[in-house]
């Protein structure tokens, strides 16, 4: 472990607290006013648990920073217990639960490609590709002549998630979308 100040805390890091248990930051956000102490406010997930937990902190606190592995793994499945990943490398699958996906579970492929946080191979969370292709199913009809503009319709991905997307694109349409906020971001190229 290694101490770290807390304005330099990021998204993905996990922490060690004062209560011995590790953290995982969902974000961490500074804050600088005229007057006063700077202060830094983290909003972390409890691993052992999922439990929630926000803290504010002094920008020059210092934090343990717990040393962690970035591994590559596969989505193969969904089963009753959890989402079942693999170690491309040496074959060896791991199943994680529900909670630590959370909302990003719409997102998971067969075969796609993730990075899994570990520590002491315990995985602590799961990073998904930036981007994903996905079809629209259901839309409004395109409008002959419309084109793109800054007024936007609403329509539903293959996968279930619903998002805004240009009056032109149409059912069928192969979008790019963005797995964070799960925007429209481009038509798909392929």
């Amino acid at each position: 472990m290694v101490k770290v100040i807390a304005s330099d805390v990021r998204k993905g890091n996990v922490l060690e607290l004062d209560d011995g248990k590790l953290y995982v930051v969902m974000s961490a956000e500074n804050f600088r006013p005229g007057k006063g102490t700077p202060t830094t406010t983290v909003v972390m997930r409890r691993i052992t648990d999922g439990v929630k937990t926000t803290e504010t902190y002094k920008t020059t606190d210092a934090l343990e920073k717990v040393f962690v592995e970035q591994v590559n793994h596969s989505y193969l499945y969904a089963d009753g217990e959890g989402y079942v990943f693999m170690n491309p490398g040496s074959f060896e699958q791991i199943t994680l639960t529900s909670e630590m996906i959370g909302e990003q579970h719409v997102y998971l492929e067969e075969n796609m490609e993730v990075v899994l946080t570990m520590h002491d191979g315990v995985a602590l969370s799961i990073e998904l590709p930036q981007r994903v292709t996905l079809e629209i199913v259901e839309t409004e009809p395109v409008v002959k002549g419309q084109t793109a503009s800054s007024s936007y319709k609403p329509a539903k991905l293959s996968n279930g998630v619903r998002t805004m997307v240009p009056p032109h694109v149409g059912v069928g349409t192969r979008v790019v979308v963005n797995t964070e906020d799960g925007a429209y971001m481009e038509r798909a190229k392929d």
